[in-house]
């Protein structure tokens, strides 16, 4: 385990009032855990600017399963990054539109063009790249 430092931060007293109000509703016990938070997403944000970083995350896709094709279409792009996609879960929301999670891992820049491609087909409602980190370089 890493030895904990403590540091100083200075800011205006109304920021620090909404920060302490934001951190007490999302139910963290104290600032330091919501500054360690604050600090490890800034820290997989910069991993996704590295286009050859290794990185996780998931694509999320809505779309309607009726429109001709596009689930074929999906599997068949799927396929075509197997290196990338490690999972996929596909769930029927209404008799009309699904959704399916797949999760990826692999250089940032591959990962943000697939997730690209994916939302951008004809027929997806809706779609998202949702970014975290493999965890090796956080503590």
């Amino acid at each position: 385990m890493t030895e904990l430092v403590r540091f100083g931060v200075s800011m205006n007293e109304q920021l620090l009032k909404m920060f302490d109000k934001k951190i007490v509703a999302s139910g963290y016990v104290n600032r330091s855990e919501a500054v360690r938070d604050l600090i490890r997403n800034r820290l997989v944000e910069m991993e996704w600017e590295d286009e050859n970083q290794e990185v996780a995350g998931t694509i999320t896709l809505v779309y309607d399963h009726h429109v001709r094709g596009l689930s074929h279409l999906l599997t068949e792009l799927q396929h075509n990054w197997h290196e990338l996609v490690l999972a996929t879960t596909h769930v029927h929301l209404d008799h009309h539109n699904c959704l399916e999670v797949l999760v990826i891992k692999g250089p940032a820049g591959k990962a943000r063009e697939v997730a690209d491609r994916l939302v951008g087909v004809k027929g997806v409602k809706h779609g998202q790249l949702t970014i975290t980190s493999t965890g090796q370089a956080l503590k």
